[in-house]
């Protein structure tokens, strides 16, 4: 597969759409029975398959009715804090942005 970065929104709804029905298949589930294990409709998980794209709230409930859940962390890892920010930033963690480029704690 290519880099994502040049797919358009569009054709990342039809990979995602494309990737849950494999995953659906592959265990060998029916969509009405994900859609009822997930807590969503047919009509949701048909959504997300033919890449269309769903709420997130549902894409949640199906990756865990899948037993994927855990996929989120590759998804969004947690970031964790930037040892330099913390040490330009007196040790304090850094709870708000100022929109501005450049290193935190220096003024242009």
């Amino acid at each position: 597969m290519g880099d994502l970065k040049e797919i358009n929104d569009e054709g990342l709804l039809r990979l995602l759409g494309n990737r849950a029905q494999q995953e659906r298949l592959n265990q060998n589930m029916t969509q009405a029975d994900l859609s009822q294990k997930a807590g969503v409709t047919r009509i949701v998980l048909t959504r997300l398959e033919s890449g269309r794209g769903c709420t997130l709230t549902s894409l949640i409930r199906i990756l865990r009715a899948l037993g994927k859940l855990d996929q989120l962390d590759l998804f969004l890892p947690e970031p964790g804090i930037s040892p330099l920010q913390l040490a330009e930033l007196g040790g304090r963690e850094r709870t708000e942005a100022t929109g501005k480029r450049g290193r935190p704690g220096r003024r242009r």
